[in-house]
């Protein structure tokens, strides 16, 4: 028996805490399915629903999955791409100056503090909710989508950008410093290539999100897939939205796949 094993076995066991934790838990966990799930609803109407879904899946409007006009999957989710895409540049570019506000070594705590109360707020309010007032702000269309990506991803990458700032080695610019390195010198040799591989593995992370979450944005007509995904279910159209269901799956496996294999190579580098 090892030495860790004989301190695990002889530690004190308080078991009255175990006990009343583990109480608490399941009283907190029947509490919520109470409050949650009701079986009752679901009748024989709505597993008819699931299995034409399902149905949908496996045979699939391929007319619509596989043309290149307008209204078809592929054009969609291109457009999907594009909403991402250009959310995520703009949230990455906007992040960068408030990360730095809200760096307590490099600014005061003052402004630090209410930077991050700022980031917070941001994070606190839902993508849809920000999807239904740039909507009434510039109208239906991708533009709503690529602004409401944009400040959604500020919150969560300006966050992440701020614990890169703080683990800066400081010790690199005190060196520039004392062999007489400008401001511009020590930002462009001293404080980019710390910065800049975790700020691009962060923002890869962040556009894989923003994938599902340009989808689910054309629900309120802020463009992409989701908006014909939801009138291909409301008119019971279930090939479409297998022929949707499908694209929307492969385009994400396939950045997934691309994105971490980019973020792989980025924190090995």
């Amino acid at each position: 028996m090892t030495t860790v094993e004989k301190q695990l076995r002889n530690a004190p066991r308080n078991y009255w805490y175990t006990i009343i934790v583990t109480v608490i838990v399941i009283a907190l966990f029947y509490w919520s399915t109470r409050g949650v799930i009701s079986l009752k609803d679901i009748d024989a109407k709505g597993f008819k629903i699931a299995g034409n879904i399902l149905s949908g899946i496996v045979h699939p409007d391929t007319a619509l999955l596989f043309n290149i006009t307008k209204q078809s999957v592929l054009y969609l989710l291109v457009e999907t791409l594009a909403i991402a895409f250009l959310g995520t540049i703009v949230g990455g570019i906007i992040s960068i100056p408030l990360a730095f506000l809200a760096a307590s070594n490099i600014v005061p705590k003052p402004i630090a503090w209410l930077t991050r109360l700022l980031l917070i707020i941001i994070r606190t309010i839902p993508a849809l909710v920000y999807g239904l007032m740039f909507i009434r702000v510039t109208g239906p269309g991708p533009f709503a989508g690529v602004l409401t990506i944009g400040l959604t991803s500020v919150g969560m990458l300006a966050k992440l950008y701020v614990d890169a700032i703080e683990e800066l080695d400081t010790s690199v610019l005190e060196s520039m410093t004392s062999i007489g390195c400008t401001t511009f010198e020590k930002i462009r040799y001293g404080i980019i290539p710390q910065l800049f591989s975790g700020f691009l593995s962060v923002t890869i992370y962040r556009f894989d999100m923003n994938m599902r979450d340009a989808a689910t944005l054309g629900l309120v007509g802020a463009g992409g897939i989701g908006a014909p995904l939801l009138f291909a279910m409301q008119s019971y159209k279930w090939h479409q939205v297998g022929s949707v269901l499908i694209g929307l799956v492969v385009l994400i496996l396939i950045i997934e796949l691309v994105s971490n294999k980019l973020r792989s190579k980025l924190v090995k580098g």
